[in-house]
């Protein structure tokens, strides 16, 4: 017989919100494990300038939920809506909303080496 868990869910909207860069990473201080994480992201109309950077040994694929994003760095070029990008380890990308409407993004990552935390 398999004993099924309360399914413990996390509201980010609100948390990336109320934060100082409209980001909220869902992590180690949720979940306990340095496996992986996820960044639920807001840029306003007309914002620039958010850094995308994983890090040594890290990974992360960024995708674009809603509104279409300009990215300049390591990539250049349009990041469609429901499309995303693959990064790694100290490349380093910048992400711009164009748009007239917040946009919205996703940043999951992990590690690809051990022994960083």
């Amino acid at each position: 017989m398999v004993r099924r868990s309360q399914l413990k869910s996390l509201e980010l909207k609100n948390r990336a919100l109320s934060s100082e860069n409209s980001e909220y990473i869902f992590g180690f201080e949720d979940t306990g494990s340095h496996a992986c994480y996820m960044i639920y992201g807001i840029l306003k109309s007309r914002e620039k300038g958010r850094l995308v950077k994983p890090g040594r040994g890290h990974e992360e694929i960024v995708l674009a939920m809603k509104g279409d994003l300009e990215v300049t760095g390591y990539y250049s070029g349009t990041l469609k809506e429901s499309s995303a990008f693959h990064i790694a380890g100290e490349h380093e990308c910048f992400l711009e909303n164009p748009g007239e409407q917040d946009a919205l993004y996703i940043v999951a990552g992990g590690h690809s080496e051990s022994d960083y935390h």
